[in-house]
């Protein structure tokens, strides 16, 4: 049984811990509304850039000189994955979820005998795939979201993702991210860049508002100019999407570390009583047997 300095230096550790997990609570809330906010005005942009570029692929997709970007290298023998995942832990399963996602990619293309190569966004990805997916991994961006989250930095991996694809270093590109769905849902998800992947059917002229649009100049030269810039808005919106998982899950997270952190006060402030008590009780019991034995 723990003496009395033993559990009051517990309880002492335990209140210390809870003050930081409530902190760090607080600290995600706030971040969370602002990264939300953030996430949730990118939707319509990327979404939007989506439907029209698969509106003009439906068109020039097929046609002779197409863009690799649009029509692919025609083949798929080598696969880059982009595994974005956070620089710090403490936020619940929000790491391990995408890390798991890309694992099990990655393990499926590898057994259908495909080359895989990794290309880790933040810390944690490359710290969680590198036991092993250490030989397939080409490279490592962290503090991606410091000291802020800008188009600037999902420019860069966009510009190191086309340069490593216009040098025939894969074939199709596919990014792994967590979409915001509230502070304790976040969803893993794999979205394929290259070659471009329309969600659904596009109609060759019609967009999903219904509008007949003409294109001046013509669509292969509007399409060879958006597609290198789908990539970076894509990739950007993945990064927003999951910058607001990160605090969603973190803030979700310690949360619970801090009223679990109470019950065990409670608990354990139950047990010293107790401790106090018995050893109270020992005492008393000394003091009347010895008044007795006189």
């Amino acid at each position: 049984m723990p003496n009395l300095n033993d559990l009051k230096l517990r309880i002492a550790s335990v209140k210390s811990t809870q003050k930081i997990t409530s902190a760090m609570k607080m600290v995600a809330a706030a971040k969370l509304r602002r990264a939300q906010e953030q996430a949730e005005a990118s939707r319509p942009y990327a979404e939007r850039m989506e439907r029209m570029l698969g509106s003009l692929a439906a068109s020039a997709g097929k046609q002779p000189g197409a863009s690799p970007l649009l029509a692919g290298t025609g083949k798929d023998d080598v696969h880059l994955l982009i595994v974005a995942a956070a620089d710090r832990g403490l936020c619940g399963g929000f790491n391990s979820n995408i890390v798991r996602e890309a694992r099990t990619k990655a393990n499926g293309l590898l057994k259908a005998g495909k080359t895989v190569k990794i290309f880790c966004v933040g810390r944690k990805s490359r710290d969680q795939l590198r036991r092993d997916f250490e030989a397939n991994m080409v490279g490592t961006i962290e503090d991606i979201a410091k000291p802020s989250l800008g188009f600037d930095k999902a420019a860069t991996v966009a510009d190191r993702v086309l340069a490593m694809f216009k040098a025939g270093e894969f074939d199709v590109c596919t990014i792994f991210y967590a979409k915001f769905q509230s502070a304790i849902a976040q969803i893993p998800t794999a979205q394929q860049l290259i070659p471009f992947e329309a969600e659904g059917d596009a109609d060759a002229s019609t967009l999903a508002d219904g509008g007949v649009y003409d294109y001046e100049p013509s669509d292969e030269k509007i399409l060879s100019d958006l597609l290198p810039r789908n990539i970076a808005v894509q990739i950007f919106k993945a990064m927003l999407e999951n910058n607001a998982s990160e605090h969603g899950a973190r803030m979700s997270a310690m949360d619970n570390a801090t009223r679990n952190a109470g019950e065990m006060i409670d608990k354990l402030s139950i047990q010293y009583n107790r401790t106090r008590q018995a050893i109270i009780t020992n005492e008393l019991i000394e003091i009347i047997s010895a008044k007795e034995a006189l």
